[in-house]
């Protein structure tokens, strides 16, 4: 790992030994790789030799041994997220965006994320909040916390002092903390609601991730059942690029479709504090939901197991 400090994209200045790069090549393929002294990249289309990369101008092109041309950059968070090493998978930067939207993540804030996953959503909640934020993550699996800790301490050249990573269960953990929001990628968020209204004081947010119809089910009727929340709203986010050449513009073939719904929640207070009644039900189950059937009944995938970062693999 290198040790030296991140370099913002488009700064002016060349690019130097220890920091990483993404090459581009004409395919528009990216390859995200760390420069050292003496080194070499390899690729189907040839090798290039990192010195000739240290001290260039971001954005120069260079020509590998076999005549292909690569173009470096400094990666951008999205780049980074797309090629980092992964324990489970990430949440991609259409639904780190709309999280940070929707969770109203600002500078200042302390957010609550579980679980941390590999990092990926770490680090836009950490770019979200500023140095005057706190980002407090938990993950219970180990080996899934250190590959958060490496990516995250990668990609910012060290271990942010406004971040903590606990190897611990969050619906434990939460009910001693107090937070501004909390934003669950967990397989059972519905679990986590009591210590999140413990957590969040009246006016705080949480925010659900998940991939199944059935998990918002259980997660929308859990908020409205614990009586602390309110403004109860699901969503998805779909991204369709777009094919422009010269005259010729159409939708791409392949568009980034599902990947998780996104339910927020304010919290206020209790219902016998005066806080506001449940929404009518267009269908009164009365509380009789077969949840093993309706988890049954659904065409979408099942999430992968253990907590933070489960979304399909898409770039």
């Amino acid at each position: 790992m290198s040790d030296a400090a991140p370099v913002l994209p488009g700064t002016d200045a060349p690019l130097g030994a220890g920091e990483l790069v993404v090459l581009i090549d004409r395919r528009r393929r990216r390859y995200l790789v760390t420069l050292e002294p003496g080194g070499e990249w390899h690729s189907h289309a040839g090798l290039v030799p990192h010195d000739e990369l240290i001290g260039v101008v971001e954005g120069s092109v260079v020509r590998t041994n076999r005549n292909m041309e690569v173009t470096a950059l400094r990666p951008t968070r999205e780049d980074f997220v797309l090629k980092m090493k992964r324990g489970a998978q990430v949440v991609y930067p259409k639904d780190q965006a709309m999280i940070v939207g929707a969770a109203d993540v600002r500078p200042g804030c302390t957010v609550v994320e579980a679980g941390a996953g590999s990092g990926a959503l770490t680090l836009a909640l950490l770019a979200a909040v500023g140095p005057e934020g706190r980002v407090i993550s938990f993950e219970r699996r180990e080996d899934h916390a250190g590959i958060a800790e490496r990516n995250v301490q990668r990609f910012l050249g060290e271990r942010p002092a406004n971040w903590e990573l606990h190897v611990a269960d969050v619906v434990t953990s939460l009910p001693a903390l107090t937070a501004h929001r909390v934003v669950l990628d967990l397989l059972e968020p519905w679990s986590a609601v009591e210590a999140a209204a413990t957590a969040l004081p009246p006016g705080g947010i949480v925010l659900a991730y998940t991939p199944t119809v059935p998990q918002v089910m259980r997660f929308d009727q859990r908020l409205w059942e614990d009586g602390r929340f309110t403004d109860v709203r699901t969503t998805e986010t779909l991204v369709r690029p777009w094919d422009v050449d010269g005259l010729a513009v159409r939708p791409a073939h392949r568009m980034v479709a599902h990947t998780a719904f996104l339910t927020t929640a304010r919290r206020v207070p209790s219902r016998e504090q005066g806080g506001p009644p449940p929404p009518r039900r267009k269908v009164d189950t009365g509380g009789r939901i077969d949840w093993e059937a309706v988890s049954a009944a659904s065409t979408l995938p099942a999430p992968a197991g253990g907590e933070g970062d489960h979304t399909d693999d898409r770039s």
